[in-house]
């Protein structure tokens, strides 16, 4: 059962990642894109949570942890995603602190998160 947990784990983090692809944050031009493209990308994707439900949490990155088991790189292609999303921006800042201080207090260092909390 566990071996089996830990794919979808996986699987949830490589759909992030093709999704991540799609929307063109993996090239050398940073997109914008909407928040209803992000929706659609990962309805499209079958990913196994609905945006909105994440989004309307009190804590959307335990959530995405606990709740939908998330791995860290998974959450790393989350906050990505949306922090070049039309999400209000005080909503990504939070969102994005919220991601640093879980993985940070975990031991995972994202070069790329810290990088878009400098910019």
């Amino acid at each position: 059962m566990e071996d089996f947990i830990l794919k979808e784990i996986d699987r949830i983090g490589q759909l992030l990642l093709g999704i991540a692809r799609k929307l063109g944050l993996l090239g050398d031009v940073t997109p914008d894109y909407s928040l209803t493209d992000v929706k659609d990308a990962f309805e499209n994707a079958n990913l196994p949570f609905d945006l909105d439900i994440v989004l309307q949490q009190e804590n959307p990155v335990l959530y995405l942890m606990e709740t939908v088991r998330l791995s860290d790189q998974g959450l790393e292609s989350f906050i990505d995603i949306l922090f070049h999303s039309d999400l209000e921006d005080a909503r990504k800042e939070a969102l994005l602190k919220d991601a640093l201080v879980y993985l940070d207090g975990k031991g995972y260092f994202s070069f790329r998160l810290h990088s878009l909390a400098t910019s």
